[in-house]
């Protein structure tokens, strides 16, 4: 009975109750924030991971801008029903670039976290136009806009030199090559020894079918392809990873 005294003295007093609440929530933090200063890394470094191409980067911030991920996380729990269904589970080393990461728990989607490589260009392409041309019970919007809509890119170098700041590993190689690679990338025709060398792996050509123009479906694309290919998981023991 005089503990529910105390309480209730704390509840109507909004000032004191402020206050042990920036206490106790200071005191938890605290307790799960000092430790990791304490260990020598926190993200285990895996070989393949790289900070995206311009192109890429472009399609990511039009996923987050269309709230893509909203419905679609990107994150495969060690659980044998997610690793049979989407893939490898998730790596914190594979977002260790993204600002902010595509992790989450709600999918009204599938996850995304491995569908790069998984289906070709053309298939996105009408995925994204009209989704249930390709997947008959799918709910998603359609965004054939993008096909029209011409990508906006002339300060792509400086989002380069922003995410540098924040610990991306962008060097001045690629902040001066940005333009360039982003026009690349996305034209079947032009020369991509530099890109490849600078961004392995990135997926090239014509992305949304029109190679004389750049869009916002090319570098939606571009993003789609690369999500879990960074990492040659064949190389990789699973059972190293859990412990």
């Amino acid at each position: 009975m005089s503990l529910m005294k105390h309480h209730a003295k704390i509840e109507t007093r909004g000032m004191l109750l402020a206050v042990l609440i920036l206490i106790t929530v200071s005191i938890g933090g605290l307790v799960e924030i000092v430790p990791l200063f304490k260990i020598e890394t926190t993200i285990e470094d895996v070989e393949g991971v790289r900070p995206y191409s311009p192109l890429e980067l472009a399609g990511r911030n039009i996923y987050i801008r269309e709230g893509c991920y909203a419905c679609h996380s990107q994150m495969i729990r060690p659980f044998r029903d997610e690793i049979e269904r989407y893939g490898h589970f998730s790596l914190a080393a594979e977002s260790k670039y993204d600002h902010p990461f595509q992790w989450g728990s709600k999918r009204t989607g599938p996850d995304l976290a491995r569908v790069g490589g998984k289906y070709s260009d053309d298939w996105h392409v009408a995925h994204f136009v009209d989704p249930r041309s390709v997947v008959p019970e799918s709910i998603m919007p359609g965004y054939p806009w993008m096909l029209d809509r011409d990508l906006g890119y002339q300060d792509i170098a400086d989002h380069l030199r922003a995410l540098r700041i924040v610990g991306v590993p962008y060097d001045d190689e690629m902040i001066e090559n940005a333009w360039a690679d982003l026009r690349a990338q996305a034209d079947p025709n032009a020369d991509h020894s530099g890109l490849l060398q600078r961004y392995p792996k990135v997926q090239i050509g014509a992305l949304d079918g029109q190679p004389d123009r750049l869009t916002e479906m090319d570098a939606l694309i571009a993003y789609m392809q690369i999500l879990g290919r960074m990492v040659d998981f064949t190389d990789i023991r699973t059972e190293d990873l859990m412990q």
